[in-house]
């Protein structure tokens, strides 16, 4: 993102990719409409596993925090949750309907599974349904802020938060001119923040309080991209920055704290290494005499 430079193209589905999700730095998973999950390398940018998931189209996949888990759906009228260790399909549940979204929760305690203007809130322990939220609009976009509050996006130009406790909205407010396309979340300094695009054409932030759910988010930011907005992903390049930041930094203060001297031996080396001079400097006048007495005794005395 820092170049601007592609990497490359990936090649391995025979259908339109539906869905994206990176896990960290080291995996992605791609689901398409040829009913297949891809999980890529990413280091070595190679496809690892692939798993057959649904019999129609794969419409959306979300991956546990621990990275162990993935769940998808699809236009099969299932819910498939996978074993990403052992790379298989763990459980399989039927649903009445087409799902359109599935998301895990930040801890991955729970997660919510998105058909039309519904969105049914499951436990993980049980894999059963412990609230549903129902939307006046059909939901095209959801995003987990905390583990209790849901930010949902539909067909019209307003936000709605939900208590997936309670299931019941919190606060609503306009965010856009029409209707809103896209979410996503993020903490950043301790403040939550909403990321928004939408027909429009506008992409907005949104600053939310936890303490006053009441009012309306703050608006942080917004820009007109002159363009018919569907998808959006927020890139926080903080923690790269931060650690080129401390680099110098540390250098610096290394350099003014402890400035260069000449280090200068201990007496008793010094004194000992004088020593050892004249021990040397001895031996070899040592043999420079035995040396001399050699070679006049080589010398043969003249015959009269």
């Amino acid at each position: 993102m820092k170049k601007k430079v592609e990497h490359g193209v990936l090649l391995h589905h025979n259908g339109s990719i539906t869905c994206l999700e990176f896990y960290g730095n080291t995996h992605l998973l791609s689901g398409a409409e040829d009913g297949l999950i891809c999980v890529w390398n990413i280091k070595k940018w190679e496809c690892q596993q692939t798993f057959k998931a649904h019999k129609g189209h794969v419409s959306s996949l979300s991956i546990h925090p621990s990275g162990k888990l993935a769940l998808s759906v699809g236009t099969d009228k299932t819910l498939r949750t996978w074993n990403l260790v052992d790379g298989r399909s763990a459980f399989i549940k039927n649903i009445k309907q087409n799902a359109q979204i599935v998301q895990w929760s930040p801890s991955g305690e729970k997660y919510v599974v998105v058909m039309q203007d519904r969105g049914d809130v499951y436990k993980l322990e049980t894999a059963s349904i412990i609230g549903t939220i129902n939307n006046p609009k059909r939901i095209s976009s959801i995003h987990f802020i905390t583990d209790t509050l849901l930010a949902v996006a539909g067909d019209e130009d307003i936000i709605r938060l939900y208590d997936t406790d309670s299931q019941k909205s919190v606060c609503e407010y306009k965010a856009h001119e029409t209707r809103v396309k896209s979410l996503h979340s993020f903490e950043y300094e301790g403040c939550h923040i909403i990321v928004s695009s939408s027909s429009d054409g506008y992409v907005k932030m949104w600053k939310i309080d936890l303490d006053k759910l009441d009012t309306a988010p703050t608006l942080l930011c917004e820009v007109s991209t002159s363009a018919r907005l569907t998808c959006l992903s927020v890139w926080l390049p903080r923690v790269s920055d931060n650690k080129a930041k401390k680099t110098p930094e540390a250098t610096t203060e290394k350099e003014t704290k402890c400035p260069k001297k000449k280090v200068e031996a201990p007496k008793e080396q010094t004194e000992n290494s004088d020593a050892e001079q004249e021990g040397e400097t001895e031996v070899v006048h040592k043999k420079r005499k035995l040396s001399e007495k050699k070679k006049l005794k080589k010398k043969k005395p003249n015959k009269d």
